[in-house]
């Protein structure tokens, strides 16, 4: 009797979570290298929210004072962010 092996299921939560990985993973590296002149451009980018820019105020939604609601959104994203996408789905297509 023959044995197979076991097959990875691509599916799109697999890709979802392989993406979310190369995120944290890429925008730690470049947090890290930011202190290192030559690979300081890993940490260079951009940030949006709602709210201020500094995070402190965020969208309130107040219903008649039974029922509040706080809403806030920061994104950051970073060459090292894009990177780590990028090797993602990369090592995705590969597996």
């Amino acid at each position: 009797m023959a044995r197979t092996a076991k097959v990875f299921n691509k599916n799109g939560w697999t890709l979802f979570l392989f993406i979310l990985l190369g995120i944290v993973l890429g925008s730690f590296l470049g947090y890290l290298v930011k202190g290192i002149d030559f690979l300081h451009w890993l940490n260079y980018g951009f940030h949006f929210s709602i709210g201020d820019t500094k995070g402190t105020s965020i969208v309130t939604l107040d219903i008649l004072g039974v029922l509040v609601i706080n809403f806030g959104l920061r994104v950051k994203v970073t060459v090292g962010s894009i990177l780590g996408v990028a090797a993602a789905i990369l090592i995705y297509r590969k597996i």
